[in-house]
C-alpha cells in the first residue's frame, strides 16, 4: 500500500519499534493503520497518549482523525508484523481531540468485524465514529440575566424596560427567548448587554437525556412472563451468554427482555435494543415510557445531524443510559454496556448490504461475547440459525407459548384462487380480492371492527405494458422493470431510484392510451377496497407512506383511536404492532415469495405471513386470517394453517441439510460489478481460474446475477460454499490477492449472504 503524501507510511507494512512511533487507525478503506510520531514534548505536563485517544493527524495536504491503536493493525484486522518505517518520514500527531477515548471492547470488536467481513479496518472504525462533529464537546449555553445592580444613566425606553421586566421575571435565559418575551428585537437586547444592563452567563449544556428509572413497576406479569424474566435476569454478572426469547406474536416478549434492561440500569451499566424498523417504533417508545418513566436514546437515519451529534456525543460519555436503534447502533463507543437485545432477530432488515457488508444480529452476539455481557434474541418466529444453536446447546432458551391476558392466536384459513376466483370489480377492472375474503371484511366492518389487508409489494402495479404491442417499461439503469406509483403520478425503479412519467404515447409503437398495469401492488388493493367498501376509512401503509417515526406513530394513533378501518398494507406493518380492535387480516398474494433462488424464502415467507397473521385478534375479539394462495398444499401454507410450526422447521432443517446449506455450512458471495460488460467477464475469468480448489470447498460461478444490471453497472458472481471447520475468510483473501482488480470494477465480499439478486 502506498504512502499518500509525505506525511505517513503505512504500519500495515512497517511495525514501529518500540517507544518510536504511534500506530493510528484513519476512518478510510485504508490496508490498515498508519504511523506517528508522538507530539512534541514541551515539559507542560501533557500525559503521553493512550490507546483508543482520538487524534487529529495530517494526511497528504489535509488533516484528519484517527484513534491511537494497541498495535500495529493490517488489512485484515488482525495484528501486522513488518519492518519499522523510517522516522524521518513520519509527521507528528497534531493534537488529542476533545472527545472521550475509544473503550478498549471497541477497539477490539472494529477488529473481528474487519476480519470477518473482510472490510478494511478503517471503514469499521467509520461506523463507531460516524459523527465527525461530536468529537468536538458540545457549546456551553450562552444566557443572559438582569444585572446587578443596574448602570447608572440607562436611558429607560419602553421597550428597554420591558426586557429589563421579563429579566427580572424570568430569570436566565437565551437572549432570543427573552427578546421574545419581552415583545423587541434581538438587537434590543444585544444594546442591553453592551451598557452593562444585562450580563452573559456561559453554563453548560444540559443532559442530552434523563436517567431511565429502573425501580419502577413492571407491568403484571403472567407466570410464564415472570419466570421469563428471572430466567434473563439471572444471566447478569455471570458474563457472556445468548438466550432465544421465543414467544408467540402478543405474548409480551418486550416486557419481558425490559426486565434485562433494568438489570442492566441498576448495576449502572447501559442497555441497548436493536430493532429492525426503528421507524415503527411508536408503540415500543410507548412501553418504555411505561416501563421507565422517560424515553430512550434514539439512533436511526432519520434523526437530524444535531441529533446525530448529541446522541454519539451522551454514548460515548456513558449518559445515554439506554438506546433503541436500527443495526448501526451496534457500532456507537459504548463504555459500560451491560445488556443487549435484537428484537425481532429473524428479520432481514439487520443485514446490511452496501458497504461494510454484515449482519447486525450475528455481530450482537459477537459484541456481547467481547464484552462478556448477555444477549437476548428475541422473536415469535426464530431464525433457523438461532433454532439450530439452541438444539447445540450453544444458546439458552425462554419460551413464552401463550398470548398474554387470555388473547388467543388467530384461526388461520387458506382461499384456493384457482377455485375461488376474484371477480371483476364495479368499474369493469379486474379485482384481486376472492369471495370469501370480501365476504370476511364485509362482515368485519358491519361489526365495528379494523381489518388488514397484506401484500408485500409496494406501488400501484408491478409492470406496465402497452396493450398494442406488448411493449414493457423498463428502468435505462438496471435490469428490472419499473414500478407504477399512481399516486404519486411516477414510474419508479425500486433498485436505483431512477424516475419518470408515464409516457403518453409507447415508445415502440407509438400508441397512445394503450398502457395497462399488470398486477397488483398495495395502491391498487387500496382502491379496489374503496370500491368495495366505500363507506370504509381505508388508510395505506408502506415505506412510500410511512417516511419516519412521525408518519408512523400518527398512523398507530389513527389505528388505536378506531379513525381508521381497514389499513392496507406491505410488510412494515407487519411485525411488532398492538392493534386491538383489528381481527380479520388478508393476505392479497401468499405466494409471493415462495419461488426464486434464495435458499431462505420459504423460512422468511413462513415468518413473514405468520408475522402478520399475529396482528389479528390480539385482545378479546377473536381474529381471522385469510390467505390467498394458487397452492395452498405448499409446505408453507399447509403449516401456517395447521399451526404446525414444528412440522414446518423440520421440513426445512432437513431441506437445508440435504442441501448443504446454511446453517449446516458456510457461504460467501463474491459480487463483480463494472460499467464494461466485457471488461467485467475478462475478470471474471481471471478469477475463476484462479479459484482455489480444496476438498469441502466448493465454488460455483461465475454467473450473471439475477439482477444483471444495476445503477448502469454489470453485475457477475459467484457463490462459495465451504465446510463449518475450513478458514472461509484466509481462503477466500489468499485467493482475491492472486488477482488484480481493474480500478473500475467493484469487487464485494458477502460473508453469510441473505439475499441473491
Amino acid at each position: 500500500m502506498a504512502c499518500p503524501g509525505e506525511s505517513t507510511a503505512p504500519a500495515a507494512e512497517r511495525a514501529p519499534e518500540a517507544g518510536s512511533s504511534l500506530p493510528v487507525l484513519l476512518p478510510l478503506p485504508l490496508g490498515g493503520s498508519y504511523s506517528y510520531l508522538p507530539w512534541p514534548r514541551d515539559g507542560g505536563g501533557e500525559p503521553e497518549l493512550a490507546p483508543g485517544d482520538l487524534v487529529a493527524v495530517p494526511l497528504g495536504r489535509r488533516e484528519t482523525w484517527g484513534v491511537v491503536w494497541d498495535h500495529e493493525i493490517g488489512a485484515d484486522g488482525g495484528p501486522s508484523a513488518a519492518a519499522a518505517p523510517d522516522p524521518a518520514r513520519l509527521k507528528p500527531i497534531g493534537a488529542r481531540l476533545p472527545a472521550p477515548p475509544l473503550p478498549a471492547v471497541s477497539r477490539r470488536f472494529v477488529e473481528w468485524v474487519a476480519g470477518y467481513t473482510m472490510a478494511a479496518p478503517g471503514a469499521v472504525l467509520r461506523m463507531v465514529v460516524s459523527v465527525s462533529s461530536a468529537l468536538q464537546p458540545p457549546r456551553p449555553r450562552q444566557l443572559v440575566r438582569a444585572a446587578s445592580p443596574r448602570p447608572e444613566g440607562l436611558r429607560p425606553t419602553p421597550q428597554r424596560l420591558a426586557v429589563l421586566e421579563a429579566a427580572a421575571a424570568g430569570g436566565a435565559r437565551p437572549a432570543g427567548e427573552l427578546a421574545r418575551a419581552a415583545g423587541v428585537t434581538p438587537e434590543v437586547v444585544r444594546k442591553l448587554i453592551a451598557l452593562g444592563a444585562l450580563e452573559s452567563l456561559e453554563l453548560p449544556a444540559p443532559p442530552a437525556f434523563a436517567a431511565p428509572d429502573w425501580r419502577r413497576p413492571p407491568v403484571d406479569f403472567s407466570a410464564a412472563q415472570a419466570a421469563a424474566a428471572e430466567v434473563l435476569t439471572g444471566k447478569f454478572g455471570r458474563g457472556f451468554s445468548v438466550t432465544l426469547l421465543d414467544g408467540v406474536t402478543g405474548s409480551g416478549k418486550t416486557e419481558v427482555y425490559l426486565e434485562a434492561v433494568a438489570a442492566a440500569l441498576a448495576r449502572g451499566e447501559q442497555a441497548l435494543v436493536l430493532l429492525p424498523e426503528i421507524a415503527l417504533s411508536a408503540q415500543w417508545l410507548e412501553r418504555f415510557r411505561r416501563r421507565f418513566g422517560v424515553a430512550p436514546a434514539e439512533w436511526h437515519s432519520d434523526l437530524n445531524p444535531t441529533q446525530r451529534r448529541r446522541t454519539w456525543r451522551a454514548v460515548a460519555e456513558g449518559e445515554a443510559r439506554v438506546v433503541v436503534g436500527a443495526r448501526s447502533a451496534l457500532f456507537l463507543p459504548y463504555p459500560r454496556l451491560g445488556a443487549l437485545v435484537v428484537d425481532e432477530e429473524h428479520d432481514g432488515a439487520f443485514k446490511q448490504e452496501e458497504g461494510v457488508i454484515y449482519h447486525a444480529r450475528d455481530m450482537a452476539v459477537v459484541r456481547a461475547r467481547l464484552g462478556e455481557i448477555p444477549i437476548v434474541l428475541a422473536s415469535a418466529t426464530p431464525s433457523l440459525e438461532s433454532l439450530v444453536n439452541v438444539q447445540a446447546g450453544k444458546y439458552g432458551e425462554v419460551r413464552l407459548p401463550d398470548r398474554h391476558g387470555g388473547a388467543l392466536l388467530p384461526e388461520i384459513a387458506s382461499i384456493d384462487l384457482r377455485v375461488e376466483k376474484p371477480e371483476r370489480l364495479p368499474d369493469g377492472n379486474p379485482g384481486w380480492l376472492a369471495p370469501p375474503l370480501r365476504a370476511a371484511l364485509a362482515e368485519t366492518l358491519a361489526a365495528g371492527e379494523q381489518g388488514l389487508l397484506f401484500l408485500n409489494r409496494r406501488g400501484y402495479a408491478p409492470l406496465t405494458l402497452c396493450d398494442a404491442c406488448g411493449h414493457r417499461l423498463q428502468c435505462p439503469n438496471c435490469t428490472a422493470w419499473l414500478v407504477e406509483h399512481r399516486f404519486r403520478g411516477r414510474l419508479f425503479c425500486h433498485h436505483c431510484g431512477y424516475g419518470r412519467p408515464l409516457p403518453p404515447a409507447c415508445p415502440a409503437c407509438g400508441a397512445e392510451d394503450s398502457w395497462r398495469a399488470c398486477g397488483p401492488g398495495v395502491e391498487r388493493l387500496q382502491e379496489e377496497a374503496r370500491l368495495l367498501f366505500p363507506e370504509a376509512r381505508i388508510a395505506l401503509a408502506s415505506s412510500d407512506t410511512l417516511t419516519g417515526p412521525r408518519a408512523a406513530s400518527e398512523l398507530v394513533e389513527r389505528l388505536r383511536d378506531r379513525e381508521i378501518d381497514l389499513l392496507v398494507g406491505t410488510q412494515i406493518v407487519a411485525k411488532g404492532h398492538h392493534f386491538p380492535h383489528l381481527t380479520c387480516v388478508g393476505v392479497v398474494d401468499a405466494d409471493l415469495g415462495l419461488a426464486g433462488g434464495d435458499l431462505r424464502a420459504l423460512e422468511r415467507t413462513w415468518q413473514l405471513l405468520q408475522q402478520v397473521a399475529g396482528r389479528a385478534g390480539r385482545d378479546l375479539l377473536p381474529g381471522r386470517v385469510f390467505l390467498q394462495s394458487h397452492d395452498p398444499e405448499h409446505p408453507v401454507l399447509r403449516a401456517l394453517v395447521a399451526g404446525d410450526r414444528e412440522g414446518f422447521l423440520a421440513y426445512e432443517t432437513e431441506e437445508r441439510r440435504r442441501g448443504n446449506n446454511p446453517p449446516f455450512t458456510r457461504l460467501a458471495a463474491l459480487i463483480l460489478s463494472d460499467p464494461d460488460a466485457r471488461r467485467l467477464d475478462d475478470l471474471a475469468r481471471s478469477l475463476a481460474r484462479a479459484a482455489p480448489r480444496r476438498e469441502g470447498l466448493e465454488v460455483l460461478g461465475p454467473t450473471e446475477a439475477p439482477l444483471a444490471v444495476i445503477r448502469g453497472r454489470h453485475r457477475r458472481r459467484f457463490l462459495v460454499r465451504a465446510r463449518r471447520d475450513l478458514p472461509l475468510q484466509r481462503l477466500l483473501r489468499a485467493w482475491l490477492a492472486a488477482v488484480k482488480v481493474p480500478s473500475s470494477a467493484r469487487l464485494a465480499v458477502d460473508i453469510d449472504p441473505y439475499s441473491f439478486f
